[in-house]
């Protein structure tokens, strides 16, 4: 499966990114090889406004599977469902434990936003 983490970093110790619109990076991993790639997000983290859009829109042309970050809001949300991604919400530790974790099964998928818009 592929999915996609928000990261602080640029490798698989980085601590994941509770922001998702606003994540400094996206890490884009295969979870049977944990082989991954960097997605940079500096264009959208000043954005005033449609952060999280973007961020969705980046994400889902990666064609992930998931969504695995801390926070989540309504129009990135809509986003990635309409691509068909799937959201964990709620998630803290290192990519490489979060992505563990899932594949422990130990995360529910989102079944909506877990903040609101604008959320910083």
């Amino acid at each position: 499966m592929k999915v996609a983490v928000s990261s602080s970093g640029t490798n698989l110790e980085s601590p994941l990114d509770p922001r998702f619109g606003r994540a400094s990076y996206f890490l884009i991993i295969d979870t049977d090889t944990l082989a991954f790639e960097v997605k940079v997000n500096d264009q959208n983290m000043n954005l005033p406004q449609g952060a999280g859009i973007q961020a969705g829109k980046i994400v889902a042309n990666c064609g992930v599977d998931c969504l695995i970050t801390g926070n989540c809001g309504p129009k990135a949300y809509n986003v990635l469902q309409s691509a068909g991604v799937r959201v964990v919400t709620g998630v803290n530790g290192n990519v490489k434990e979060v992505v563990e974790r899932f594949k422990n099964k130990e995360f529910e998928y989102s079944q909506g936003p877990n903040v609101d818009g604008h959320w910083v």
